[in-house]
């Protein structure tokens, strides 16, 4: 580079330097564009249609089914895919089951706190979105809990010989879901929610059904090994977290927003990506602990 390049190139480079910055700066984004979730009012409650969508191109079901575990001690937050998932064993599951079955009420509330939560992602199409009809006729994919997933089962294995099996997830033969969410004794619930009657989507046109088809997100990454770190990975960040007593539990922090850290805060964003705020129930914490206890 010749001096005369060099002193040109020194004239713009505050406006680098200064896009640098506020590059280095900028906070990651913890939002994945690709989930939908419904927009709540003031009062906690929301309304959609979706269609849940058949699996995609190459796959067997039409939803991942996978655990994960998020809770702060006092070395951070530990928002990591539980590997009991894929079938491995998980430190943090271990240390579950030991506590649980202490006999202690304290360490079953520390276990509870810490227990796997049971996720589902499937894709949808966004029918009715009244809070944001630009969702509306996109695919999207939509994470939801036992509650939901068992009114899909509900459906697909009818109680009653009156009743009709309907597999919400066919283009031709499946059925609207009409999504309502409510807050109840301060907690979000989705009781109200209903499948419409059966009705074919997009009129039954196949050709953009087969277009709706091919733009649908693949499952598979939900439940893939590589996204699942392994045991001594989990156990030394669970160390990390929690220091060398599983009974460690979060410091006391004040209530205030101006004293929540810079860590603390991203560690809830993470963790409102990893749990979404929606309905993550876990699988019965105490058959599961025992199970662990006498294997």
């Amino acid at each position: 580079m010749s001096f005369a390049d060099f002193k040109k190139r020194s004239q713009s480079s505050i406006n680098e330097l200064t896009k640098k910055i506020e590059e280095t700066n900028k906070k990651e984004s913890y939002t994945d564009d690709r989930f939908w979730r419904p927009e709540l009012d003031k009062a906690s409650n929301g309304y959609a249609v979706i269609r849940f969508l058949p699996a995609p191109d190459g796959e067997d079901l039409p939803w991942a089914k996978y655990y994960s575990h998020g809770f702060q001690g006092k070395g951070g937050w530990f928002i990591e895919n539980c590997p009991t998932t894929i079938g491995q064993k998980c430190p943090i599951c271990e240390a579950n089951s030991e506590l649980w079955n202490s006999g202690i009420e304290k360490d079953k509330d520390i276990a509870r706190s810490r227990k796997r939560r049971l996720h589902y992602t499937s894709n949808i199409m966004i029918v009715s979105d009244p809070a944001n009809p630009q969702n509306e006729g996109k695919v999207f994919l939509y994470k939801y809990g036992k509650k939901i997933f068992d009114k899909i089962n509900d459906v697909m294995n009818p109680e009653f010989a009156d009743e009709d099996a309907i597999n919400p997830f066919d283009f031709w033969s499946g059925a609207n879901f009409k999504l309502k969410v409510r807050k109840v004794a301060g907690f979000i619930n989705y009781d109200k929610s209903e499948f419409e009657s059966t009705s074919a989507l997009l009129d039954g046109d196949d050709a953009k059904l087969e277009e709706l088809w091919k733009t649908q997100y693949a499952l598979s990454e939900f439940t893939d090994p590589k996204n699942f770190k392994s045991y001594d990975e989990l156990k030394t960040k669970r160390d990390a977290v929690l220091g060398a007593d599983i009974r460690q539990t979060t410091q006391a922090t004040s209530t205030t927003a101006e004293t929540i850290s810079e860590s603390e805060d991203d560690g809830a964003a993470r963790a409102e990506k990893a749990f979404g705020g929606e309905d993550t129930e876990e699988t019965d914490a105490l058959s599961y602990f025992e199970k662990l206890a006498n294997e």
